[in-house]
């Protein structure tokens, strides 16, 4: 089976921070979940906690009870990210890998040509660059089964993100 792409916008960070939370207590990790946001967006909502120590303790509760935060916080650290120099943007995840994949001439289309090389069709990579560029973070997870699809859109429309689309 293919694996399919569930997408959904988010205009805050907490609420990206929910959903993140949400889908790894559905047995996913952060190896299945992309994030796209802009540099400033970055800058501005994790500047100081990717200095910090926060997510050092932890440690074995925060393993178990999952702590909200934490683990978009490291998808969004300097080290499990990539910038993409011009286009100011900072990408994390499964499409991460795939753009490095690519090269550098994989980011020359820009963000859309980025979405649409994932598989994202034309008129919603618009949409999603309009959020990004706005200040949004653009999560994808990639499914486990194909029954999760509809699990997953649900999840991520009842925590507040905006055109959530499978892939």
């Amino acid at each position: 089976m293919s694996k399919t792409f569930v997408t959904g916008l988010f205009k805050t960070r907490a609420a990206a921070e929910a959903a993140v939370d949400a889908v790894i207590k559905r047995g996913y990790t952060r190896d299945d979940i992309s994030v796209l946001m802009s540099d400033s967006t970055k800058n501005k909502e994790f500047a100081v906690q990717t200095r910090s120590h926060a997510a050092d303790g932890l440690g074995v509760g925060g393993a178990i009870g999952g702590t909200v935060g934490a683990v978009l916080a490291a998808i969004a650290a300097v080290g499990t990210a990539i910038a993409i120099p011009g286009l100011g943007l900072v990408v994390a995840g499964p499409i991460a890998a795939a753009l490095a994949g690519a090269g550098a001439g994989g980011a020359t289309g820009g963000l859309i040509g980025m979405l649409i090389g994932t598989g994202i069709p034309e008129h919603r990579a618009k949409v999603y660059e309009t959020g990004v560029r706005g200040g949004g973070i653009l999560l994808g997870i990639e499914t486990k089964t194909s029954e999760e699809v509809d699990k997953l859109e649900t999840l991520l429309e009842d925590i507040g993100a905006e055109y959530v689309r499978a892939e």
